[in-house]
């Protein structure tokens, strides 16, 4: 029997009260010392914020060579914090785009040394309809509606992270005075709203009572299909980093440009930046693996728009294949001038060894339906380590009041 709660409004509200759960059940036990929290190296970043946030230790274990959880290394680092586990904090399929084959034993590792398994959410979009996390062994978990139940994503909310645990977790989910009374609880609240956002669930109602049981379990099949069809159509063009002993994916795949940037000096950045003049933004960059593209279509792109993203792709790299032959450096090419603009096209002092038409209408791109980034190359790094102020300065306030 597992028990839910809806109050966090976002799914690192559900980590953050998934984990307290986990807490509060060390402490019910007489084992308030248990605060090990092992994460994958494969983890979102959310991960060991939301761990340190409840006052756990991090403990990160190693992945292999083929994308998973290396459960030699579980098993040792299990073993050697045994006495103080709380908790493994593990995502099903990985953030590496692969179903870790041995969730069970890793499940088992963990409970076999006293601690609980938080299962992270966010790729749940692959598992509804075929995957029950409780049978394989996980305790608690947050569930992403932005990514598998259709509510908006990102841009500051409102959002919702509710999270389900099993029986033994239920009173250790977070309580709140209004709905609790004056029973006491020893989980306080996570948020205000004692049910959340209301408002939002409603579209994940409505989402679930119109898909249906066998239209949720469809998305999730056409998600993991949609990963694997982008991967074996830019296999041979950007290498899939990680895959199972079958060859797929799950639902999402990493592709790896990396040794182009010994070769010819190529770059993720260029990569992403040229994706803009073919009309996309660029998936997912650096994340998990720094210089790789992490790409997950979900499933409501249609296969004319998985093409019309991998025939941009296999562009690129045609392009990139024009400075490997020594066309022109890197530094001179269009992938590394990219993204362009109106004003590039309208520059009367165009100097560069490409023309305009090759820079601005990339092959394949329509003259009549064209998308234009408003802001050509910046640098990125720079910006991200070098904050510039551009509020007034506060004589402009005083002088106004006068």
């Amino acid at each position: 029997m597992t028990r839910s709660r809806l109050q966090p409004n976002s799914g690192a509200q559900g980590e953050y009260a998934g984990l307290l759960a986990i807490r509060g059940y060390h402490a019910a036990r007489g084992e308030s010392h248990r605060k090990v929290c092992l994460i994958p190296s494969s983890a979102h970043g959310t991960n060991p914020a939301s761990a340190a946030m409840v006052g756990m230790e991090v403990v990160v274990v190693a992945c292999d060579a083929g994308g998973n959880v290396d459960v030699g290394d579980l098993r040792k680092k299990a073993e050697a914090h045994a006495k103080d586990l709380a908790a493994i904090m593990i995502t099903y399929p990985s953030t590496h785009g692969v179903f870790e084959e041995q969730i069970r034993e890793i499940c088992d590792i963990v409970h076999g040394h006293g601690g609980q398994v938080y299962l992270d959410g966010a790729n749940l979009n692959a598992q509804v309809g075929l995957a029950r996390p409780g049978d394989y062994g996980a305790d608690v978990s947050h569930l992403n509606l932005h990514k598998t139940f259709c509510i908006p994503h990102g841009g500051g909310g409102p959002g919702m992270g509710p999270i389900g645990v099993k029986q033994h977790l239920a009173l250790f989910l977070p309580g709140h005075p209004v709905t609790d009374g004056t029973t006491p609880h020893p989980v306080g609240p996570v948020s205000a709203a004692p049910f959340g956002s209301s408002s939002i669930l409603t579209i994940s109602y409505i989402y679930i009572l119109m898909m249906g049981g066998e239209g949720l379990q469809r998305a999730t099949e056409i998600a993991i299909l949609n990963a694997n069809y982008i991967g074996a159509r830019l296999d041979a063009h950007f290498p899939v980093l990680y895959r199972n002993h079958n060859g797929r994916v799950a639902h999402e795949c990493i592709i790896d440009p990396r040794p182009l940037k010994t070769t010819c000096g190529v770059t993720v950045d260029d990569i992403a930046k040229r994706l803009i003049d073919y009309g996309f933004h660029a998936p997912t960059m650096s994340f998990p693996v720094p210089g790789t593209l992490m790409i997950e279509p979900t499933e409501s792109e249609s296969k004319a728009e998985l093409d019309r993203f991998c025939d941009a792709m296999i562009a690129i790299r045609k392009e990139i294949a024009e400075v490997e032959a020594g066309r022109f450096v890197i530094e001179a090419s269009p992938l590394r001038h990219a993204p362009h603009t109106v004003h590039d096209i309208a520059d009367d002092a165009w100097a560069r060894v490409y023309g305009r038409a090759e820079g601005c209408f990339p092959d394949g791109v329509s003259r009549t339906d064209k998308y234009w980034c408003p802001v050509g190359r910046v640098d990125n790094v720079y910006g991200d380590r070098n904050l510039v102020c551009s509020c007034p300065p506060v004589s402009d306030y005083a002088q106004a009041a006068e």
